[in-house]
């Protein structure tokens, strides 16, 4: 079923799971958009309750308190440790209560895939269920098509009974506009270059974003994230992110300013894409370097900017 935002989709999910007698338990790094679904839920009765952060031992402690069937949400991905969720732990301990899966997947749709040697992110870009092998009628999936395919608007899959009962009783379908015919195309036209070129550029994103840790290495810097295109930064302790943040945008590299959801940091994250080039990682390096005061080497002259100033393809 397709929406306009994960706003809206996460609004009807958990909407219609309210009409059920379920509880709500959440992995507390979960992305806001998801949570608020979870809070209009709650505020209709159904208990909720969160539980640490990518720990199946804290979710299994829930789960022997509660009474209902539960339902667990997590997001696939988290940026902010770099880290993708242990949804077999998470799919194991539902299934042991006859209970669901719901995954918001919007960070890794498009990027990672099914394992493949030679793919660093894998092949295809399916997401999380992709990577990890899990499916089943059990398990929702729900994400955005805004980051890795350019195309914004939402999209949830699952049963099929039960997102038809969930296309009948959308609220969101009734009283909000559907996705635009531009955006559908939009969308469909990202899927297509998926099939056709997606391993090819997710292989070029995945040399860019290694290049990235590498020049971070010689400067004696680290980021998290791992090979994900979202690379976050933690300053010395001499120098607030915000600064840091100012000190970069001044030399003319584009970051972004982030407060961390599974950290008490604040971050300052670079988003590499396909549309940059050698030249655009090295400067962002360099300025890096330079605004932190490490020694810097010659500058490049290309500037690094966030995804939406760059071309989506």
């Amino acid at each position: 079923m397709l929406a306009p935002s994960t706003l809206a989709l996460f609004w009807d999910l958990f909407h219609q799971l309210a009409r059920e007698p379920v509880t709500l338990l959440w992995d507390e790094g979960l992305y806001p958009v998801a949570r608020w679904g979870i809070e209009h839920a709650a505020a209709r009765g159904v208990p909720a309750h969160s539980f640490a952060h990518h720990s199946p031992e804290a979710l299994q402690d829930r789960l022997r308190r509660c009474t209902q069937r539960p339902v667990v949400v997590c997001d696939g991905f988290c940026p902010g440790c770099g880290r993708p969720a242990p949804l077999r732990a998470y799919l194991e301990a539902v299934r042991s209560r006859h209970g669901l899966l719901v995954l918001d997947d919007t960070q890794a749709l498009g990027i990672h895939g099914t394992p493949a040697d030679g793919a660093p992110y894998g092949a295809g870009g399916g997401g999380s269920l992709r990577q990890a092998g899990i499916s089943g009628p059990d398990v929702l999936c729900g994400a955005s098509l805004a980051k890795a395919f350019g195309a914004p608007m939402a999209a949830i899959a699952g049963p099929a009974a039960f997102i038809r009962r969930l296309a009948e009783n959308s609220d969101v379908r009734v009283h909000c506009s559907p996705p635009s015919v531009p955006v559908l195309q939009a969308a469909a036209r990202a899927l297509e270059l998926n099939q056709l070129v997606g391993d090819e550029l997710r292989a070029r994103l995945a040399g860019l974003v290694g290049r990235f840790r590498e020049r971070l290495r010689e400067k004696e810097l680290r980021a998290l994230g791992g090979l994900f295109p979202v690379q976050s930064l933690t300053p010395p302790t001499r120098l607030s992110a915000a600064d840091l943040h100012q000190r970069l945008e001044r030399l003319g590299t584009k970051a972004v300013l982030q407060r961390s959801r599974c950290g008490a940091s604040a971050l300052v994250t670079f988003l590499v894409t396909t549309g940059h080039s050698e030249l655009d990682i090295d400067q962002a390096v360099e300025h890096l370097a330079e605004a932190i005061g490490r020694p810097s080497g010659r500058h490049a002259q290309a500037a690094f900017l966030p995804m939406k100033q760059r071309s989506r393809t």
